[in-house]
């Protein structure tokens, strides 16, 4: 029941942020004004606008992410023994649900949603995404853990520790610098009748900060995945231990796929000048590529050999 709900949990927060990139991008992110919890100054709306809908619902849906991790915690503890890491993963992931509402909130809060093209927002919804990144992170690894996956070991791993550190954190910039992109799609919608003259747009005297960051990622893009692929391909080779969920090669394999097929939708999204679909696409492929990217950091750090543990049995406890 604990694997069960595990990968549940991570498949039900991607349709969670899937759901608020809708919402930002049909422009209903004020739906609810500028009150946070309460939706209008009330907890349930009265005869509600569809942006209301729209926004109250993200909302609900949401929320029930935080009941699900605290459901979630709550199996894990009484289900598993003191030490095991399934512990520390539903731990962190219910901390990353509670920050994730709390950004959510201050965006509400600061008027930092709709139209607004406020500096700051940018900033919001970098650290909004970064965050968001970091729990689906933690609820992979819940879910792994929970699925009888070895404990991660993070000392004695020399370079390959290094390496690892590059890729996690260059993919959560990147995906910092996609979520002020994506803002300044929305807001600053491409005119010119080629990307080149988006860009001269993009560095015109009359463009704030927003707009003039819009470039900087699909920059970045080509570097980062230039190192995931070198990434890749070297922690590939290693031995893995236990099964096909924790062999480095086939994720190595996953990951090149992933670069590819994203790199093709960035490129899309930029000549077909960000539709809301393609956006969603993009967001998508991009949640799929940062899981492939903590699953071959996972299983290339997992650096002796290990004995998997089974997934633990219904009737275990603390």
């Amino acid at each position: 029941m604990l694997p069960a709900l595990a990968w549940s949990a991570l498949g039900y927060n991607v349709l969670v942020i899937l759901w608020g990139a809708f919402v930002r991008i049909s422009g209903a992110g004020a739906g609810c004004g500028a009150h946070w919890p309460l939706c209008n100054g009330v907890a349930l709306p009265v005869s509600p606008t569809l942006n209301t809908v729209i926004e109250f619902s993200h909302r609900l849906t949401s929320g029930l992410s935080g009941l699900l991790a605290i459901a979630l915690l709550a199996l894990a503890l009484f289900r598993s023994p003191k030490g095991h890491p399934v512990r520390t993963g539903a731990i962190l992931s219910l901390l990353l649900i509670i920050f994730e509402g709390l950004v959510g909130g201050v965006q509400v809060l600061l008027g930092l949603t709709a139209t607004s093209t406020n500096p700051a927002r940018g900033f919001v919804q970098g650290v909004h995404l970064a965050n968001t990144f970091l729990l689906l992170g933690a609820l992979l690894l819940t879910a792994v853990w929970a699925s009888g996956g070895p404990k991660l070991r993070l000392r004695g791993q020399g370079r390959l520790g290094w390496a690892v550190t590059v890729a996690v954190v260059s993919m959560l910039v990147l995906g910092m610098a996609g979520a002020v992109t994506a803002l300044g799609d929305l807001l600053f919608t491409p005119t010119g009748m080629t990307p080149l003259d988006t860009v001269r747009q993009d560095f015109s005297l009359s463009t704030g900060i927003i707009q003039t960051l819009r470039v900087v990622h699909p920059v970045m893009a080509l570097a980062v995945s230039a190192y995931l692929l070198w990434f890749a391909g070297r922690v590939g080779s290693r031995q893995g231990n236990g099964g096909s969920l924790l062999e480095p090669r086939r994720w190595k394999t996953a990951l090149h796929a992933l670069i590819g097929v994203q790199i093709l939708a960035g490129i899309l999204n930029i000549v077909l000048k960000a539709p809301g679909w393609m956006q969603l696409l993009h967001l998508f492929l991009g949640c799929a590529l940062w899981l492939g990217v903590v699953m071959l950091c996972y299983v290339a750090m997992l650096a002796r050999p290990v004995t998997v543990t089974a997934p633990l049995p219904s009737g275990a406890r603390a």
